[in-house]
């Protein structure tokens, strides 16, 4: 187990730089977005971009991870993410970042490298703790939260992508050092890509996708979104929103691998059907908008505020974090329970549906903010999906009927 744990460690400290980096356009997308004189929505594609790309090389990074090994496609995409990262310093118009933003992305694919490498080091049944822990490098989500704003207080914006390139190569090497080869991988023939996208015609990978889309899409959509929305919401600077807007993305971080025991130990599917009525509870309370009622009384016109202050606001997203974290943790134990021997290219799969929903939601939440002017907009279509998802599992689960009309016993 020593070489395991050692691959766990050292694979979950490259996640977490990985994670950063692929989020870096959530605290330096502020003060570029001053410099640009962008609206909301042009803001959301800008801090969207990086996670589009991420999403669609998942796919094809786990397929290859399949065929290659995790150590091999690691250290390249970390040796070449490294690139994009430092030209984002040369950028000086929308298009350019959104052209470099494409290319950096690749980072947030080292996702669907990652699960299926650590996977293979650990038993059937401690599966969901190692995907779980693996996971909790989205912790690297709060670390950029923290690291860049006091770059950008010191330095200006332009030092962070320098100082993350710096940061991945060394990375790379790390890793490399301290990784080990995949146990299964290269002592047989590969399968071709035909056999392997055979597994598309499960629909339980489209269920995961929905699934997936709402957690991990839910969480890194969030990351980006949550440091202007403080600002905007409640008048913070960029060093004071970006830390509270940790206390969204750190427990999301590091409470999945809490969430991955907590699937090995009950079942994927109960943590996913609590997760989802937390999730729906939270996000209820938080699409409340800022609300001046003015009430006619015996007195005259009386003025009633109703509307979460800052204490009560950062407490209730704390919470929100937990449940997407524990609901990131639990799909994925879906997945090693159901696909042991083609989870690279089904965490490809599923990564890609959750890289696309983070991806589309800062743009959809642009877009409501500059049709409606609320804020809580953003939560209000999270609700909504938490409502689809609730649906989903109450039909193909919670009454135990398969999605293709027969009566089954749940997964779990």
């Amino acid at each position: 187990m020593g070489v395991a744990y050692r691959v766990l460690f050292v694979s979950t400290f490259a996640f977490v730089v990985c994670f950063a980096v692929w989020m870096a356009f959530g605290v330096i997308g502020i003060p570029i977005r001053q410099e640009l004189n962008l609206n909301a929505t042009e803001f959301g594609l800008l801090t969207a971009t990086p996670i589009l790309s991420g999403a669609l090389l998942r796919l094809p990074l786990g397929i290859w991870t399949d065929r290659f090994g995790g150590r091999s496609v690691m250290t390249l995409l970390l040796l070449v993410a490294a690139i994009p990262v430092w030209l984002v310093t040369y950028a000086t118009v929308l298009w350019q970042f959104l052209a470099i933003g494409l290319c950096l992305g690749a980072v947030g694919a080292s996702f669907a490298v990652g699960t299926p490498y650590v996977a293979r080091f650990f038993p059937a049944n401690r599966r969901g703790f190692a995907m779980g822990f693996f996971g909790a490098g989205t912790s690297g989500a709060a670390l950029n939260m923290f690291v860049a704003p006091a770059i950008v207080d010191s330095l200006g914006w332009r030092a962070v992508p320098r100082i993350y390139a710096v940061a991945l190569l060394a990375t790379a090497a790390i890793f490399w050092l301290l990784s080990a080869p995949d146990p299964g991988v290269g002592g047989k023939q590969p399968p071709s890509l035909k056999q392997q996208l055979q597994v598309l015609r499960d629909p339980r990978v489209w269920k995961y996708c929905q699934y997936y889309s709402l957690t991990f899409g839910g969480f890194t959509g969030l990351s980006v979104w949550m440091p202007q929305y403080f600002g905007g919401e409640y008048g913070l600077g960029i060093a004071t929103a970006a830390a509270l807007a940790a206390c969204f993305s750190l427990p999301a971080g590091v409470l999945r691998a809490v969430g991955g025991a907590l699937s090995d130990r009950f079942g994927a599917h109960a943590l996913t059907w609590w997760v989802l009525w937390l999730a729906w509870i939270a996000l209820f309370l938080l699409s409340y908008p800022q609300t001046q009622l003015v009430v006619q009384t015996i007195h005259g016109p009386s003025s009633l505020h109703i509307g979460l202050n800052l204490w009560a606001f950062t407490p209730l997203l704390f919470v929100l974090g937990v449940a997407l974290a524990f609901g990131m943790a639990s799909t994925f134990k879906y997945l090693g329970d159901d696909f042991s021997e083609t989870l690279g290219i089904v965490t490809g799969i599923v990564g890609l549906a959750g890289g696309l929903g983070g991806f589309l939601l800062p743009i959809l939440w642009g877009g409501l903010l500059d049709l409606l002017g609320i804020r809580s907009s953003a939560f209000m279509l999270l609700y909504g999906v938490v409502w689809v998802s609730l649906i989903l599992i109450y039909f193909t689960e919670v009454r135990r009927i398969d999605i293709r009309g027969q009566n089954t016993t749940s997964p779990s």
